[in-house]
């Protein structure tokens, strides 16, 4: 059992932006007022305390707050912390109306902070970073995860050519791609042998899903990747786009409801909660919801999309494992993350067993 996190006070709020965090603020003023439409310094720097892969920092100035989302410095996997690819799909989206930050401009010039960054409009609200909602209403809970999910569906019913996103990833064979990814980061990041991914490594591509849809796919799709309006369930920006691609919507769909089949441990997981008491709707409401908003007659056997969601978490904090041996980690709670891959992987064992393996 995974001791419960005070997520909500771990990684909400924001600290001076010192040390190996802090930025050339004076190249980026300079930068800011070529690119950023409307923008007035002088700028104070500050970082975000959550978020585990690309750095983020809140910027106040005279004109206003932004947010700036970097890559880490040093030496990165390839593929990964891709926040040119980030800034492409809300530039994008932003204007179809779907509810993302403004953005305002990419640096791909090395040279300004030190790594690529891009600068979005800061969107004021409420993050919730623990599923069980401490000191909402019952109702109150069950129209937000309502919202969450009417919101993905928002997305997987985008138009992509509209959006300008035809050739924002390949289409077909979403998951065949996405297990020979998360199997060569794996192998780049690998620390130690572990039977029980190799397992998955075997069986994951051997009994991959037919897909029949094609959407844009966030990659990272959860309650607390998501700014909610101040005082109503409403969903006012959708965060955190790193992963995003074209692909299955079952993948994101599917990774939501791994919050039913996880403890909640402070996070985002409601396995383990009264649930109904809580207001959060049962498993089977969430599909129903998700069904209906999007068009579809229902959902697989969502065992396969559990075993390959927990195999690429397993995947990806593998990743942040080996940063922590780098010492390129971007938070103080990434080595307690680390430790999470081998629970993550007998996991996703255990859906491979019940899809059949």
């Amino acid at each position: 059992m995974t001791e419960a996190l005070d997520a909500q006070t771990l990684f909400s709020g924001v600290v001076k932006a010192e040390g190996a965090d802090a930025l050339n603020e004076a190249n980026l003023t300079a930068w800011m007022q070529d690119n950023v439409a409307g923008f007035e310094g002088p700028i104070e720097v500050f970082k975000f305390a959550g978020g585990q892969s690309n750095p983020t920092y809140r910027i106040n100035a005279t004109s206003g707050s932004y947010v700036l989302r970097r890559k880490p410095f040093g030496q990165l996997l390839p593929s990964a912390h891709a926040v040119d690819r980030e800034f492409k799909v809300i530039n994008g989206l932003y204007p179809t109306g779907f509810p993302v930050a403004r953005p305002y401009g990419l640096c791909t010039d090395e040279s300004v902070i030190g790594s690529w960054f891009y600068i979005m409009a800061m969107v004021e609200g409420r993050t919730i970073w623990d599923g069980a909602m401490p000191g909402a209403t019952p109702e109150f809970r069950r129209q937000t995860y309502f919202a969450m999910i009417d919101t993905l569906a928002a997305l997987h019913n985008t138009d992509v050519a509209a959006a300008g996103l035809s050739d924002y990833g390949k289409p077909g064979n979403y998951f065949g791609r996405q297990v020979d990814r998360w199997t060569k980061q794996y192998r780049l990041s690998e620390t130690e042998q572990m039977p029980v991914m190799e397992r998955l490594i075997e069986w994951l591509p051997a009994t991959l899903p037919e897909q029949t849809r094609t959407s844009v796919v966030h990659g990272d799709y959860r309650i607390d990747n998501m700014i909610f309006a101040a005082d109503s369930p409403q969903v006012v920006a959708v965060l955190d786009w790193e992963l995003s691609t074209l692909g299955d919507p079952l993948a994101d769909f599917t990774y939501v409801a791994m919050a039913w089949v996880t403890d909640n441990a402070g996070r985002s997981g409601v396995q383990d909660l009264d649930r109904k008491a809580l207001g959060i709707p049962e498993l089977d409401e969430a599909v129903a919801r998700y069904c209906q908003a999007a068009g579809r007659d229902g959902v697989p056997d969502m065992n396969w999309y559990f075993a390959y969601n927990f195999f690429r978490l397993a995947g990806i904090i593998q990743g942040i494992k080996k940063r922590v041996i780098d010492g390129t980690a971007n938070s103080a709670h990434a080595k307690e993350m680390s430790e999470r891959v081998s629970p993550l992987a007998e996991a996703a064992w255990a859906f491979a067993v019940k899809a059949g393996a």
